[in-house]
């Protein structure tokens, strides 16, 4: 009996306009939309997957979100897919953007535009502690083991709130880090 075949995008358009839907969403910090959206309402990626793709993403120069909308698209559609996924993902934030940028220009001075801008801000780091929560139980089945994941980003943490590193040192130092453990676990044969 075959398997069922995985949800994927049908056409160039159906890409374009799921990406357009997931940017439309999000404010400040795009990893819990992107979650949802392609994991679990359109299941177009796995919980492994998308962690896998999301770690190289982050670590490639640009926009974690840019990055990835790149990889899947090209997977998909090849580099039609790759363009129309990064413009899905871009144009009509753009537009909304400049739309909303000539606005504030002219209220920028009014007390409930600093007021609702502060609320967005920490909707947006409530969405990412959320979405990192969400992804910590995957990390389970990690070729590491869980305590030593927990130890990693609990380290990460430190870096960057305790110790107030730059990003970059934490991505070289305890990234660099899990990466050579990850692939010293590998080598001796241990496999998710």
């Amino acid at each position: 009996m075959k398997p069922a075949a995985r949800p994927a995008p049908h056409s160039l358009g159906a890409l374009f306009w799921a990406f357009s839907w997931l940017s439309l969403q999000g404010f400040g910090g795009v990893l819990a939309v992107v979650h949802r959206e392609l994991v679990d309402k359109r299941r177009w990626l796995t919980e492994a997957e998308f962690l896998e793709d999301w770690a190289v993403a982050q670590i490639l120069p640009g926009p974690n979100v840019c990055n990835l909308a790149l990889m899947f698209g090209d997977r998909h559609a090849g580099w039609r897919g790759a363009a129309v996924a990064l413009a899905g993902l871009l144009a009509l934030p753009m537009g909304l953007l400049l739309a909303l940028g000539t606005l504030f220009t002219h209220f920028s001075d009014q007390a409930e535009v600093a007021g609702a801008l502060r609320g967005m801000g920490a909707v947006a780091a409530g969405l990412m502690a959320g979405a990192g929560l969400k992804l910590l139980g995957s990390l389970r089945r990690h070729v590491l083991g869980f305590a030593a994941v927990l130890l990693l980003a609990a380290l990460a943490f430190v870096g960057v709130v305790v110790l107030q590193l730059g990003l970059h040192l934490i991505v070289l130092g305890v990234g660099g880090l899990a990466c050579l453990l990850t692939g010293l676990a590998l080598h001796r044969g241990h496999r998710p």
